[in-house]
């Protein structure tokens, strides 16, 4: 049927420097990217089925035009499932940067929680070292 759409973009992860785990992150990478071709694959057959099963219900239609409808339904289907995965990705981002920011939110405050009982707990040692000298 024709050529094929690209595959919605993948997300590169950010390379920190860091030595440890990066064979694994490379493998988990490459994993997802196979998961990812293999689903767009999988679309692209589901459209192009559908777009045959829709063009067959014109049979008076010239094969020429028959063809011509299925390229266009299939590219149709194909521009809308590369649409609603962009959206989910870029959902997924913002919820990614959401749960970032709640994390450091919720660790500054245990830093605060835990700094302050160790300065409450070092003062209580120390007072009645104080009053008795």
């Amino acid at each position: 049927m024709g050529g094929r759409q690209r595959p919605p973009r993948a997300r590169t992860p950010r390379r920190n420097g860091s030595s440890g785990g990066g064979a694994r992150v490379n493998a988990r990478v490459e994993i997802a990217r196979l998961e990812g071709f293999l689903a767009w694959e999988a679309e692209v057959a589901e459209a192009e089925r559908d777009a045959r099963a829709f063009a067959g219900q014109f049979s008076w239609l010239p094969a020429a035009e028959r063809e011509s409808l299925e390229r266009a339904y299939a590219a149709d289907r194909l521009r809308y499932a590369e649409e609603v995965v962009d959206r989910a990705v870029e959902r997924c981002r913002q919820l990614a940067a959401r749960y970032r920011s709640e994390c450091r939110r919720i660790c500054a405050r245990w830093a605060a929680l835990c700094l302050s009982v160790t300065l409450a707990a070092a003062l209580f040692a120390a007072v009645p070292a104080l009053l008795r000298g």
